[in-house]
């Protein structure tokens, strides 16, 4: 970063809350510059300040040594870039690569240097060159104490596929190249080139994962007004080059390249406004969105890992593409079928841990306080739809926008088709996730919509909750999940489904992917397997007890609605009045059983535990953990049930009384009451 030192920080981190500035810290400080991480060791790490100011950090302790290549006695000083390159070899972990006029090769990660070339550049007097059309005089303001020195390397790339085969790139218009680890070298100027101007700085170079003979290059020229895309390959190590900018529009400069290391035609360039991407060489390229900021992205890199695609932008943070590897499957033939679901990467099974709350982005911290989110918690789905679904009334307003762009008349569709659009759903498009058995999970709801798509599985059943058909308006209280407990790892599938006028049907192949527990406890605790079985138990217990609290709740005000429909009706006093009185109270009593006493309730008076007080407990014991039950929450389920079944008995034996009471009202010619069949006359 400019002025705010090198940092490091995680990409996502395993708890609830997200990604925080606390998360990040400084490892070196000044202006931070190109770092490199040693392959297999991230606890050895090099960061630079300016001008090749190059250090190892090593991460376990902090400390930081200055390995800066120094020049032999009656040698000049090195011209190091504001921002030099430093390149970590392919073929050893410790042998790093780093540019001033020459390269240097160091063996031992920086313990000492041997330079492996002379100046590779066009060694000028940089006063003596023309600023603005002329040569300036000496008296005029010069001051380039805290500017980038001239005649530099910018650029290093070492090819994976033969060890020694290197290019460099220049700040003043040179390729060079070596196949023999820098005994030899061979000049390229950038001019010679197709319609490359011999000014124009390398950006970037990078050696084809894949073949030897093969290497990239982005070029610029806009400090002389230039702003054309130059990005440029060769397959014969150099001695030709073609473009490949393709579409890539005008006036946008390319900064940087990188190759995908299982696809060779996969490609990504940084260019000024934004990141594009092209699955066939550099024939086509596309605009990455998904939330991108059209700006500059400087750097480019892969996290191979994960799969990750990371951006550095100029000025707005850097963005990450989580998971790209749907881009591999990307084909013409792909995009012209109807949908497609792609692969799905392993996803780890683990609870979010609390760090500023167990809940809320920003847990109790206030909205001043910065997070960035983590991706999706669970299984990452993407599919791509070819086309919207449109539904009739698109299809009517489109033809009718045509008419009247041509300033046409309009036809009146008819009251038949008027009402078939009327009845008509939208169309609904969800992927049904299933278990090694083949039993459904979960079906996760999406978009409907033309184009590329992601949503998550949370990795958790649907909820419980019985359903109102007339919900609560009311907010929550706590900003707390929704949804059942965790599916056990495993192996699991998913499958894309569409449902237009009615009709379902299946869209796309099913993709198999893996649920993987990230770690263990301290303690050993149950299987995994066992504890989703105990939570299987625990979400029907619930499913019965908020079924039971929705019946009592309806049957309180069937009772009441009951109560005012005797008052309308021609009833002989007594009988009718004596058994609704008494009905009520059985409910009301049975209610207590679930939910307590009501006037203790009221100002929070503790009560006799209550079928909801244990379940709560339950819900306190494992929600949070994958431990799994203890005897004491075992032991608590079990009375819970037991409890449950109780009651539902005796709320079956209410609602039949119910129903003969209701039907003895309409015989003494009370009004219809609502839920209850129609009345016969």
């Amino acid at each position: 970063t400019q002025d705010n030192s090198t940092q490091g920080g995680p990409s996502r981190t395993d708890n609830a809350q997200g990604i925080q500035n606390s998360d990040w810290r400084v490892v070196l400080d000044w202006d931070g510059h190109q770092p490199a991480t040693e392959p297999g060791n991230p606890d050895i790490m090099y960061g630079q300040r300016q001008e090749g100011t190059l250090s190892r950090i090593d991460l376990t302790t902090g400390e930081v040594v200055d390995i800066v290549p120094q020049p032999g006695v009656d040698e000049d000083y090195e011209r190091f870039n504001w921002d030099a390159p430093i390149f970590i070899s392919p073929h050893s972990p410790t042998r790093l690569y780093f540019g001033s006029q020459r390269l240097w090769r160091s063996d031992n990660r920086g313990d000492s240097w041997k330079a492996v070339s002379g100046d590779l550049t066009r060694n000028e007097e940089r006063f003596a060159l023309p600023i603005m059309g002329r040569v300036q005089s000496w008296d005029n303001a010069w001051d380039v104490g805290a500017m980038s020195t001239y005649n530099t390397i910018t650029s290093i790339a070492e090819s994976p596929i033969k060890e020694g085969v290197i290019y460099i790139g220049t700040d003043d218009g040179l390729v060079q190249m070596t196949k023999d680890g820098g005994k030899n070298w061979e000049k390229i100027e950038v001019g010679s080139l197709p319609s490359v101007p011999a000014t124009a700085y390398v950006n970037d170079i990078k050696a084809d994962l894949f073949d030897a003979n093969t290497a990239y290059i982005a070029l610029d020229n806009h400090k002389y007004g230039d702003y054309q895309p130059y990005l440029y390959k060769t397959t014969n190590g150099g001695k030709s080059w073609r473009s490949i900018k393709g579409n890539i529009p005008d006036r946008i400069l390319v900064w940087r390249i990188v190759q995908d290391h299982v696809k060779p035609e996969l490609l990504f360039a940084a260019t000024e406004f934004g990141i594009y991407f092209s699955v066939n060489g550099g024939e086509v390229w596309t605009k990455l969105t998904g939330g991108v900021p059209v700006i500059s992205f400087r750097d480019l890199a892969i996290q191979r890992r994960e799969n990750d695609l990371v951006g550095a932008s100029f000025g707005r943070s850097f963005y990450l593409f989580d998971d790209y590897t749907v881009l591999r499957a990307v084909s013409e033939k792909q995009m012209q079928e109807e949908a497609t679901l792609f692969p799905v990467k392993k996803t780890w099974w683990y609870i979010p841990r609390s760090h500023l709350g167990f809940y809320g982005q920003k847990g109790d911290q206030g909205a001043d306080h910065f997070v960035a989110p983590n991706p999706p918690h669970g299984a990452v789905f993407t599919y791509y739809l070819k086309d919207d679904y449109k539904t009739l009334k698109d299809v009517r307003q489109e033809k009718e926008n045509s008419l009247n762009e041509k300033n046409r008349d309009v036809p009146f569709p008819g009251w038949d088709a008027l009402e078939a659009e009327r009845r008509e759903e939208e169309a609904k498009i969800w992927i049904s996730v299933e278990d090694h058995r083949g039993n459904v999970v979960r079906r996760v709801p999406t978009v409907a919509a033309k184009g590329f798509h992601r949503v998550a599985w949370d990795l958790k059943y649907p909820a419980p909750d019985a359903i109102e058909l007339e919900s609560s308006s009311e907010e929550p209280l706590f900003d707390e999940p929704s949804g059942g407990f965790l599916a056990p790892p495993g192996t699991y599938t998913a499958t894309l489904y569409k449902q237009v006028d009615g009709k379902v049907e299946k869209l796309s192949k099913t993709e198999q992917f893996e649920v993987v527990r990230l770690r263990k406890g301290a303690l050993a605790g149950s299987r995994p397997a066992d504890v989703a079985d105990f939570w299987r138990k625990y979400e029907d217990a619930a499913r019965s007890a908020s079924a039971l609290n929705l019946a009592f709740s309806n049957a309180k005000a069937k009772v009441k609605g009951m109560k005012l429909a005797l008052a309308n009706s021609t009833a002989n006093a007594g009988d009718i009045d004596k058994r609704l009185h008494d009905l009520r109270m059985e409910i009301l009593s049975l209610e207590s059983k679930v939910s307590g006493n009501q006037s203790k309730n009221e100002p929070g008076e503790k009560t006799k535990p209550t079928i909801s007080d244990r379940l709560f407990s339950v819900s306190r014991g494992v929600g949070q953990s994958t431990y799994g039950p203890t005897e004491t929450n075992r032991k608590s389920l079990e009375i819970a049930m037991d409890q449950l079944a109780e009651t539902k008995r005796d709320l079956e034996s209410a609602q039949e009384k119910i129903s003969e009471l209701v039907q003895d009202l309409l015989e003494a010619g009370a009004p219809w009451i609502e839920g209850e069949p129609l009345p016969r006359r």
